[in-house]
């Protein structure tokens, strides 16, 4: 997706350039990173205007923060928005918000609490009777508990949000989903799974001291490292996987869920529109993204960084057969 007029000298010290950045932490996670990258030669361009013209998009935790700023650049390009929000109010209040600034948005709202797995096969039921097809899913919805809860279910909260509900959420959507022809679904995770490892042997983090945090980052990274073999799972419905992290973003969630990091970092925390943009990117782009990979900032990424984060395919494996069978899912 680099424009072909750029040099090919140009080209590889964008390339150079975007290395370094991503060898750092401050420097591509911030908002420092995104200004750097959008200057490059290298950096893909927007969607085209109207690129979700007749196009249905669903975005969960799109109350507030970047999924409600996602939704409405998602309507800005011409796409109808559901807003998956737990809270109808919220939802309600997202799109007065969203037609307020895109005049004709076509906007709707549909409740789901994302850890609630009997919540989500309503849902499911609620948007196949409405929707006969659907072009994208992004799953966005995230918490960050103080302590650890279990759900309704008996799973471990950032579990169920993060990774069980919105696995079963796509795979009862997958009707919707094989009616488009070439569907997308979007994984939003967090730079903070670069920090563990995939917990195949504890995944509902029973054992040992209960961090908030940690769960956060643990089950994100299970996000991540489930996405080739969903790629591979959903392919034959023509439905395309992406997982993606946003950087550092000011949004209210960081706010009640880190006050500490939020006071130390907010001069260079990104804002919500620019927290957005690749995953509005992997929704809208042309030509399609390809499936299966990690992004930030429009770019493949790898997905280690530390010594001892990394698992192979085995484990994987492992963690996509207790998701398997926590969700009784068919084999194909």
């Amino acid at each position: 997706m680099t424009p072909s007029f750029v040099p090919r000298g140009a080209r590889m010290l964008a390339r150079t350039a975007d290395a370094v950045l991503e060898g750092t932490v401050v420097g591509s996670f911030s908002s420092l990173g995104l200004s750097a990258r959008r200057a490059l030669p290298a950096w893909p361009g927007d969607p085209e205007l109207h690129a979700l013209r007749d196009k249905t998009v669903l975005v969960t935790g799109a109350g507030s923060g970047i999924g409600a700023e996602c939704a409405r650049q998602l309507a800005m390009l011409g796409a109808r928005v559901l807003l998956g929000v737990r809270t109808p109010s919220k939802g309600t209040a997202t799109v007065s918000w969203i037609r307020a600034s895109v005049p004709g948005a076509d906007v709707d709202v549909v409740d789901i609490d994302v850890a609630d797995l009997s919540s989500v096969r309503r849902a499911a039921r609620h948007v196949l009777s409405v929707e006969p097809r659907l072009d994208v899913v992004i799953h966005n919805a995230g918490v960050l508990p103080k302590e650890r809860e279990l759900t309704a279910d008996g799973h471990e909260v950032t579990l169920a949000t993060h990774v069980l509900g919105p696995l079963l959420l796509s795979e009862l959507l997958r009707p919707a989903l094989r009616a488009s022809g070439s569907s997308r679904v979007v994984f939003v995770s967090s730079g903070g799974m670069y920090t563990q490892g995939l917990a195949v042997d504890d995944p509902e983090y029973a054992q040992g001291e209960y961090k908030g945090a940690v769960a956060y980052a643990r089950t994100k990274r299970m996000q991540v490292s489930l996405v080739p073999l969903l790629a591979h799972r959903w392919a034959v419905d023509g439905i395309a996987v992406h997982a993606m992290h946003p950087g550092w973003a000011n949004t209210p969630g960081v706010v009640d869920a880190l006050p500490g990091f939020h006071r130390l970092m907010r001069p260079l925390l990104r804002d919500a529109r620019a927290g957005a943009d690749t995953i509005v990117w992997l929704a809208a782009a042309r030509p399609a993204p390809e499936s299966g990979h990690f992004w930030h900032d429009r770019h493949r990424r790898s997905a280690f960084r530390l010594p001892g984060t990394k698992h192979d395919e085995h484990d994987v494996m492992r963690l996509w057969e207790f998701c398997r069978d926590a969700l009784d899912l068919p084999m194909r």
